[in-house]
């Protein structure tokens, strides 16, 4: 708690509402996305930090509002959160704790700004997701929802001036990111009536969503697995560039995320066609050797 308490300070965030602001995210990320908000704590420098967990915590928050819940209930929720962050941003504070630390972040680094408002354009990809007919569908739904919204984050680790290659970087990393979560995810996804695997992909193995309810597996399946994930993994090794394109505040952070995917596409890949009964996660020992490393 005290390496908390001095983040806040090195920070600038002296308003003791604020920094309460600021813990009650601090307390949700740690708790949604304990690995991520352990290597943010150990890798980033503490004026970052409180940063960056503000604006995951703005991002998870979406997430649970935009897929939780019928259609009508989403849409509703959605457009109210979404006059809620203009209205933050434009008057700088907020009745929601959440909000008021977010649009501090947003002063703080003014170009995330603009992050938000592609972000919020686009968003109701998600809200209207219900799989994906084509490869083109899947690389439409990234660009209009997975990437504005891992921008969240990643733009408070931009170098400063140009920075085309870094975005190109994040946009190839979030491809294979976004890809190995929905194979790793399909037993949940399957329950839910949604799988992110393009049918058109399954449909060369031979696999379907009727057969997948029916929890049919077996070697098509564990084919299509082993097919998805060594595509996500040639993204997510493209995407090592990213660490030596992030701000010098946010390399170490962005390396270890691209490598923690990595142990994960290994995962995913050694429990084949096992996915359709639960995700795998990266080895706890590979997670904190790729920590202890940076």
């Amino acid at each position: 708690m005290r390496g908390w308490t001095k983040s806040l300070d090195a920070a600038g965030v002296r308003d003791p509402g604020l920094r309460a602001d600021y813990d009650r995210q601090r307390q949700l990320v740690r708790r949604f996305r304990r690995s991520a908000y352990m290597a943010a704590r150990l890798l980033l420098p503490p004026p970052l930090l409180v940063h960056v967990v503000a604006a995951t915590a703005v991002m998870h928050h979406g997430d649970n509002l935009l897929d939780t819940g019928p259609l009508p209930q989403r849409e509703t929720a959605w457009a109210s959160w979404e006059r809620q962050v203009h209205e933050a941003l434009r008057t700088r504070t907020s009745d929601n704790p959440l909000l008021r630390a977010f649009a501090h972040t947003v002063s703080a680094h003014p170009r995330l700004g603009g992050i938000v408002e592609t972000y919020l354009t686009t968003a109701t990809a998600e809200l209207h997701f219900t799989g994906f007919t084509t490869e083109a569908d899947f690389q439409a739904y990234v660009d209009a929802y997975s990437y504005p919204a891992f921008m969240l984050v990643a733009g408070l680790l931009a170098p400063e001036g140009d920075d085309l290659r870094y975005r190109t970087a994040c946009r190839t990393f979030i491809e294979g990111s976004q890809r190995l979560d929905f194979v790793n995810d399909l037993a949940e996804d399957v329950r839910e009536g949604h799988v992110g695997v393009p049918v058109e992909t399954m449909e060369r193995f031979g696999v379907t969503a009727d057969s997948l309810a029916a929890g049919v597996g077996g070697p098509p399946l564990r084919d299509l697995v082993t097919e998805q994930v060594t595509t996500a993994r040639t993204a997510l090794l493209a995407a090592r560039e990213l660490s030596a394109l992030t701000g010098a505040d946010g390399r170490r952070l962005a390396g270890a995320l691209v490598e923690i995917e990595l142990l994960t596409a290994k995962a995913v890949l050694a429990r084949g066609a096992g996915v359709l009964h639960g995700s795998a996660n990266p080895p706890l020992g590979g997670t904190l050797r790729v920590l202890a490393r940076r």
